[in-house]
């Protein structure tokens, strides 16, 4: 074969020859290998732990993911040292490579980066509940560039944020949702199952002050009781890993009401705990068996009421503007015998 004009790095980039081709050979042979070995490998950790229960999805995903990156890295030492044998080209190709790419795929970078800080910082993980760059929902996928969310809906407080939602409540709204792992250095990661699995939740009502409103708050502190989460039932170890932790206690388990006086009522909310994936179906079954009680006990719900104390006089004026007619107010009270 005839030999090429031009040698770069060690390597022959013009005309073919049996070096080039040999080493062309090799990559794609080691390419076919780690790349059978992975998909081998990862459908045998989905062989071995078929279960469904959270345990074994963590445990399957975090596998698959040490295998993923095992792969990576061999692939690239492996074609590193097929193509350049020499340890002096190889740091100076590796060089000027690292700084084109470095300002070519910043927002690439920055995401791996941010996959790392995730792993290094167990930020969040498969099945966790988050907010993450403007998007609420369970984490599906966990990838070098992006996390894929199982977006939920909003509570009716913040149904203004972008981006709009129909769905009032945290439950699934069916899209599916990319966001960039280069979020976590820009915007606050809200992380509901993390440490602590449950979260506090509140129901507020505005009664009458003429109603029994310790009547009302014994209503309030039932339901609670018999549909948050028993404190005493409460996993001890999650009490006890938040304050491990975090230096922290997790006060206030007991359901409460708390009262707020207006202008208007006597707003009573009550305060509970209960798991993040369980609040929009405690809270329902929480309103019935409170409005059921308010009714048998002749308590109503407050709501505003404005009085028209007086009306201004109207005049009135014919269509062919002939005249006025006489001023509509009504009149006064007629005294008998005047």
């Amino acid at each position: 074969m005839e030999a090429s004009a031009l040698h770069f790095f060690g390597i022959d980039w013009v005309g073919v020859n049996a070096e080039n081709g040999r080493k062309l050979i090799l990559s794609v042979v080691f390419i076919a290998v780690i790349v059978g070995g992975s998909l081998g490998l990862r459908a045998l950790v989905g062989l071995v732990l078929s279960r469904s229960d959270h345990a074994s999805v963590q445990t399957r995903f975090w596998t698959r993911q040490g295998v993923s990156l095992l792969a990576a890295a061999l692939l690239i030492l492996g074609l590193m040292s097929i193509w350049f044998d020499d340890p002096t080209r190889l740091a100076t190709a590796f060089g000027l490579v690292s700084a084109g790419l470095a300002f070519a795929l910043q927002q690439v970078i920055t995401s791996l980066a941010g996959y790392f800080v995730i792993l290094r910082g167990a930020t969040f993980t498969v099945g966790d509940r988050i907010s993450m760059g403007g998007v609420r929902g369970d984490v599906m996928r966990l990838g070098f560039i992006q996390t894929t969310i199982m977006e939920m809906g909003q509570p009716p407080s913040v149904q203004g944020a972008e981006p709009a939602m129909w769905v009032r409540s945290r439950q699934f709204t069916g899209r599916i949702v990319t966001v960039s792992n280069a979020k976590i250095f820009s915007d606050p990661v809200y992380n509901y199952t993390r440490d602590f699995p449950f979260i506090w939740e509140e129901i507020a009502i505005p009664v009458s002050y003429s109603d029994d409103r310790a009547r009302a708050e014994a209503i309030l502190l039932d339901a609670a009781r018999r549909h948050a989460i028993d404190p005493a039932m409460m996993a001890a170890d999650a009490k006890a890993r938040l304050e491990a932790r975090f230096g922290v206690e997790p006060l206030d388990l007991e359901p409460r009401v708390f009262w707020r006086i207006t202008d208007n009522w006597l707003e009573l909310s009550v305060r509970f705990i209960l798991g993040t994936h369980q609040i929009r179906g405690t809270k329902d079954a929480m309103s019935r068996d409170i409005l059921a009680g308010f009714d048998a006990a002749g308590i109503g719900i407050a709501s505003a009421t404005y009085d028209i104390v007086g009306l201004p006089p109207v005049r009135l004026a014919d269509r062919g503007g002939r005249g006025k007619v006489p001023d509509a107010t009504p009149p006064g009270p007629q005294v008998p015998g005047q």
